[in-house]
């Protein structure tokens, strides 16, 4: 057994800069530039896995868990997805488009589209172009009633939709550009889901 946790080890230790390699790769594309990732594997046996982060020119390599915001860490565990060929079924991403917009925002959007097609992808967003590449859109609304707290989700298609869409453009001002702007991404989105 002792001779088997050492050959384990052993390949982890092998695969651990490869698979560094190409999940910074994917972070760069996720609206970290300049983010570094490093992933050391200890001595046997139990080889601890740990992923090192620096977010930003000059930031030391430090664990993940204790460096990264929400933001960061959701976009981290999204490129890692996108790497690993096997996932669950179903992955959930919070907060994955945090502090990000424009370019930044379409190639999350694209990334998250790309694992819907193996996989089931929630995600919870405030960036229209996440949400305009959505198969499926999900409004959530809270609403007070004495004095407790309710959510509702509904499905949203159609005209919904868009006005949804334009409302996360404009900020809650349906304006014509913005109606105009949301009926572009989903357009757009529509065209990609069907070339990919």
């Amino acid at each position: 057994m002792a001779k088997n946790e050492k050959i384990v080890g052993t390949k982890r230790r092998n695969a651990a800069p490869k698979l560094a390699a190409a999940v910074e790769a994917h972070l760069k594309t996720l609206a970290m530039a300049n983010a570094s990732l490093a992933i050391t594997v200890g001595d046997d046996p139990g080889d601890e896995v740990v992923v090192l982060l620096s977010a930003n020119p000059g930031s030391p390599l430090l664990p993940l868990t204790k460096v990264a915001s929400g933001g960061e860490l959701a976009r981290a565990m999204l490129a890692l997805r996108l790497v690993l060929t096997q996932a669950p079924g179903t992955l959930v991403f919070d907060e994955v488009d945090a502090g990000i917009g424009g370019t930044a925002a379409v190639a999350v959007a694209a990334a998250l589209a790309d694992l819907g097609l193996r996989h089931q992808v929630l995600v919870v967003t405030h960036l229209a172009q996440v949400a305009a590449a959505a198969r499926t859109q999900v409004n959530v609304t809270k609403t007070v009633r004495a004095k407790q707290t309710f959510a509702q989700a509904s499905v949203i298609e159609g005209e919904d939709r868009i006005a949804e869409i334009a409302r996360m453009l404009s900020g809650g001002l349906a304006q014509d550009s913005a109606l105009e702007h949301a009926r572009e991404l989903l357009v757009a989105s529509l065209g990609k889901k069907r070339r990919g």
